[in-house]
């Protein structure tokens, strides 16, 4: 597969066969993954990896979950400006189209984002966590190794779906996978196939006209 194929192709997926992926698949695409950028080579990307029975125990523990949590960091800047915020409410009403879930039916929009926190039926999932004495630069190089682990899982066949939500249960996540108190999560992915018959899956978000998102300067 070409990386221009595998960048066109890669989408959030939300929805998932109940299909295994194995641990040395992981393996290998996080050690792949590894070869991101990162300045100084400080390679501040912290990864735990929840899998098979281990997920299975954590779907549960969350499941039972009643303590309310904050993020650690903001996932949004608040008051967030234009053309951010209408970018950011298209999506999200694109993909409620698709599930059929008016904008006046809260309680199922409740109830679909909560699925986020069941990785939408993934059977695998990394966390990603990073040293609390990083800064943003530190911060851009997890994004990088990410991006690469998430296209190399589309070139092995695979759907991933980034999911910044798991950043509002720091503590469950944390004593789960049992990071130490000096790292923070910066946020999941969820692993798996993906279901073709899901509608939700068929999303592909709009991108800016090049044009307006870049300057060629003189």
């Amino acid at each position: 597969m070409l990386v221009s194929d595998a960048v066109a192709a890669r989408k959030s997926i939300r929805a998932f066969l109940d299909q295994p992926v194995s641990d040395e698949t992981l393996k290998t695409l996080l050690e792949k993954a590894s070869r991101a950028p990162s300045g100084g080579n400080l390679q501040p990307w912290r990864v735990y990896v929840v899998n098979g029975q281990a997920m299975q125990r954590f779907k549960e523990k969350v499941a039972s979950q009643t303590e309310n949590e904050k993020p650690e960091y903001e996932i949004y800047p608040p008051d967030l400006p234009e053309p951010y915020r209408s970018s950011r409410f298209k999506v999200g009403e694109d993909m409620y189209g698709l599930l059929n879930i008016p904008r006046e039916d809260r309680g199922a929009r409740i109830r679909r984002l909560m699925e986020n926190y069941q990785f939408f039926g993934a059977p695998a999932s990394i966390f990603c966590f990073v040293d609390r004495i990083m800064g943003p630069p530190q911060w851009a190089d997890l994004g990088m190794f990410l991006q690469t682990f998430m296209l190399l899982a589309e070139e092995a066949g695979l759907a991933t779906c980034a999911q910044e939500a798991w950043a509002s249960k720091p503590k469950i996540v944390s004593e789960f996978v049992a990071a130490p108190a000096s790292q923070m999560i910066f946020c999941g992915i969820a692993i798996g196939y993906a279901d073709p018959t899901a509608a939700v899956n068929t999303l592909v978000s709009d991108r800016l006209p090049t044009d307006d998102m870049a300057i060629f300067v003189e």
